[in-house]
Parts: structure tokens; C-alpha cells; sequence
């Protein structure tokens, strides 16, 4: 019986890869970048997520919405590390519409950050997190699981993907990308390096944009991802205490019937 789930579990495990190869595309490209937040005991670089929040306002922004972000997150701790000044400044730039008004007004801390489908572009709030398994079919996570590779990852080798190239198919360009399944995608290339200025004078390359707006991105989509691996580990510190404690305990009750003695 065990032989046969083994042999079953197996099986599965080669089909789920084996599709994940073919659904994800074997032209595929991405990069593994090294972001600060990897690991069990990595965590948001808050200079790069505000560098990440600028490529995003200057440049995404314009196409793409984040309606599932709370603009007052961007104050949290272990976010981009704003004030409560900074984060009104910040909101005020946007307007949103008060149905009590029944007009427009400036954005405030307590509003999300606005929906944008103008150009029929996909919200960004949960972009990261759903490209997790971007290399397999319903989000098998293969990459991720022995790579580290993840929706992170994909953002920054989409953005800098581009080759150049461009056709024309039923009246849509489209450009070639070495990330994008299939090749070609119908989106132009939204950076191209220089595109901002960074006011902590880090490098404005494309590659330092795209990664720095992907773990923007990131953050967007797992804003508690630091509060979740803290208690994961204070859980894992507990469990290891507890199950010492349970050895010691249980070697203590049966030593008299295992070594006929009576206990101390």
C-alpha cells in the first residue's frame, strides 16, 4: 500500500514539472535576482521600496492602478518607513471620489491607492504574488520552491526583457520579451533606464528600476511578509523547546520500566 503512494506521489510530482515546463514556455528567461527580502531571515529593504514607489507613482501609475493598497500601509512598520506627514503628502497628489460628495477629492491616508482603467492594464496590488508560479501551470511553484525564483523575479526579467524587436499581429504590436510566455507581449517597454532621479543618489540603471519597482511590488502584495516570518520563527523556536522538553519528560517516566529502576 505505501509502495503504491509513494509511486503515485511521484507520479504526480514529474507531471505537475513536466506541465509547469510546457504551461511556463521553455524560451523563457528569468533571472534569479537577489532581493533583501529571500530567505527565512531576509527582509524589506526600505530604501529600495521607496525607490520602488517612485518608478511606480512617475512612471507605472499612469496605466496601472494598486486599488487593494491602503495608502496609510506605507507608514507601517517594516514598510517604506513614511510618517504620518509624509504618507498625507504623499496621498494628498491623488484624487479620489467620495460618493457622499458626489465629486472628487483629495486622497487621505485612509483611502486606497486609486484604480486606474484607462488603458485596460491589470492592477499591480497582487501582480508579484500571482506570478509566483509564473513558470507553471496554477501556480505550482516548482521555481520558487528550489530556485528561490519568484513573482519578484519575473517583474524585474519582464521589465528588461525587451529586445527591441516589434510586428504587427491583427492590427496590436507587439514587442518581444525573452520573459514573457510566448515571446512577444503587447505592452511597450515602460522603462528604459534614467527614467527617475532617486534622491539617495542610487543608481537609475534599468535593471536597478526594475528591480527596485519589483519589490515595490512585492511589498504590495505580502505587506506582512516580515510579521509572518517572525512568527514562524518564534513558532519554530517554541515547537523545538517543547519537543526537548517532551523527550526529557518521556525518558524520565519510562526509565524505571526500561531500566527496572525506581525514579529519583
Amino acid at each position: 500500500m505505501l509502495k503504491h503512494i509513494i509511486t503515485s506521489a511521484v507520479t504526480a510530482l514529474t507531471l505537475t514539472a513536466s506541465g509547469a515546463f510546457a504551461a511556463g514556455g521553455g524560451d523563457q528567461h528569468i533571472t534569479d535576482y537577489d532581493f533583501s527580502f529571500e530567505g527565512p531571515f531576509g527582509t524589506y529593504d526600505q530604501n529600495q521600496l521607496q525607490r520602488g514607489l517612485k518608478v511606480y507613482t512617475e512612471v507605472c501609475s499612469a496605466c496601472h492602478g494598486l486599488k487593494y493598497v491602503p495608502l496609510r500601509t506605507l507608514g507601517d512598520e517594516g514598510a517604506l518607513g513614511y510618517t504620518e506627514d509624509q504618507v498625507r503628502a504623499y496621498a494628498s497628489q491623488f484624487e479620489v471620489y467620495d460618493a457622499d460628495l458626489d465629486d472628487f477629492r483629495p486622497a487621505r491616508p485612509a483611502d486606497h491607492f486609486p484604480e486606474n482603467t484607462a488603458a485596460g492594464a491589470p492592477d499591480l496590488s497582487m501582480m508579484a504574488k500571482a506570478r509566483a508560479g509564473f513558470h507553471g501551470p496554477y501556480g505550482s511553484g516548482m521555481n520558487q520552491l528550489f530556485k528561490g525564483m519568484g513573482g519578484a523575479e519575473y517583474i524585474a526579467s519582464l521589465l528588461t526583457g525587451y529586445t527591441g524587436e516589434e510586428k504587427e499581429e491583427a492590427g496590436v504590436i507587439l514587442y518581444e520579451n525573452t520573459a514573457f510566455p510566448g515571446g512577444w507581449i503587447s505592452m511597450g517597454p515602460p522603462l528604459y533606464g534614467e527614467d527617475v532621479e532617486f534622491d539617495d543618489g542610487h543608481s537609475n540603471s534599468l535593471e536597478n528600476e526594475a528591480q527596485d519597482v519589483a519589490a515595490f511590488l512585492m511589498w504590495t502584495a505580502e505587506p506582512k511578509m516580515m510579521a509572518r516570518k517572525q512568527a514562524g520563527f518564534v513558532g519554530v523556536l517554541f515547537l523545538t523547546v517543547l519537543s526537548v522538553l517532551l523527550y526529557l519528560t518521556n525518558k524520565r517516566i519510562w526509565k524505571p520500566i526500561k531500566y527496572g529502576t525506581r525514579p529519583e
